[in-house]
This record gives structure tokens, C-alpha cells and sequence, in this order.
């Protein structure tokens, strides 16, 4: 697959992922501020979540890049790596679930390299190449503490197929952390096509 430009973000590009990968996951901070919890409700914007502040915290997940190392040149999933000016910000880990959809496994931005588009020029990559796979649309799950990416993936399209108040308990019983799932269905009649303007183009 061809490199990626964001014609928005000339600076900003998607490839596959190479050697550079680990090296890249080492030397990144991919945490984020808590502020808040919202109570997601299926069918309602975000912004019209009840939302429960809490003193913030800095959340960070434990990354490891040998996870997803059988991701590589697989027939059936992907990783991608997004660069600012040719320095590494970002990554996505795609890959076809049982249930036919694409499901992104992770996608994970460098803190200081936030909005600049990378996350949404590595969803557009994510639309691409299950589109190209003929699958019928994308899931992925994040939780009820991120509301960012619940914004951000409300604005591309996606809507929230299920809530999972319990998958996290065995880690911890009294957490208030709830699973979101989230789905792109690629032939929802109500979906807006993507603008020329803003969607990804191929470069030699």
C-alpha cells in the first residue's frame, strides 16, 4: 500500500508499518487525562451524555509492539504507522473479526503530536482497508473515561452498538470504567459520503 497524505495536514502521512515500529511504541507517551465519566445513552450524541466530574488522573495503556507482531504482511489484518514530517505520532492495528468486520485492535496517538488529524488520518486508512476487503463496516471498543475518542469517533461516523457495564470488574470490582463498542457500517443509507476534500489520497 502506498503512503497516505492528509491534503489538510500536508505534513502528515500513513504507512505500513517497518522496523521502525517497536522503536516508535518505546519512545512514545500514549496517556491521556481522566476529567470525567459519561453515562453513554445508544442513540444520543455524546454531548448530550450525562457526564460525572472526578479529580483528573493520567491514564496510560501498557503498549507492547511483540503483541501484534503476527499482524505483520498478514493476509487478514494490518498496522499502520502515522508520521508528522517523517517523524513517527501514531499508529493503527486492524485486523478482520470473527463476526466479519474490521476491528481495530488499537489506535493509539503520541501525546504531544494530538490534534493534528493523525488519529482521523488513521481511521480514514482503517475505512480503507476494509472497504477494500469488501467488509461491511468497522468496530473497535474504548470506554466511557475517553470522552475525545468518543467525540471523534461520533464525527467519523460511527455509533455505539453496545455497552458492557461489567467487562472490566475482574480487574477491578469497584471500577466505573464501561465498555463502549462502537460501529462503522459502511452500508447505513443515512451516512453522509466522505468529502474529496478531506478524505485520504494515495501518493507514489
Amino acid at each position: 500500500m502506498q503512503p497516505v497524505m492528509n491534503p489538510k495536514y500536508p505534513g502528515l502521512s500513513v504507512r505500513v508499518a517497518d522496523e521502525g515500529f517497536a522503536p516508535y511504541i518505546w519512545g512514545s507517551d500514549f496517556s491521556f487525562e481522566v476529567a470525567a465519566y459519561g453515562a453513554a445513552v445508544i442513540g444520543k450524541p455524546v454531548e448530550q451524555w450525562p457526564v460525572t466530574p472526578i479529580v483528573p488522573y493520567r491514564k496510560c495503556y501498557g503498549i507492547d509492539p511483540e503483541e501484534f507482531s503476527a499482524f505483520h504482511n498478514a493476509p487478514d489484518s494490518a498496522i499502520f504507522m502515522a508520521y508528522l514530517d517523517d517523524e513517527p505520532v501514531g499508529h493503527l492495528v486492524i485486523s478482520t473479526n470473527w463476526n466479519g468486520f474490521a476491528h481495530i485492535d488499537e489506535l493509539a496517538v503520541h501525546a504531544p503530536a494530538r490534534r493534528h488529524g493523525v488519529a482521523k488520518a488513521l481511521l480514514d486508512v482503517a475505512q480503507f482497508w476494509s472497504r477494500k476487503k469488501k467488509l461491511p463496516g468497522i468496530m473497535l471498543e474504548t470506554q466511557n473515561n475517553n470522552l475525545g475518542a468518543c467525540r471523534l469517533y461520533e464525527r467519523c461516523g460511527y455509533v455505539i452498538g453496545g455497552i458492557d457495564h461489567l467487562r472490566y470488574r475482574g480487574i477491578d470490582p469497584h471500577t466505573a470504567e464501561v465498555a463502549l463498542f462502537w460501529y462503522r457500517l459502511f452500508d447505513n443509507p443515512l451516512e453522509k459520503p466522505i468529502s474529496s476534500t478531506t478524505s485520504p489520497r494515495l501518493v507514489p
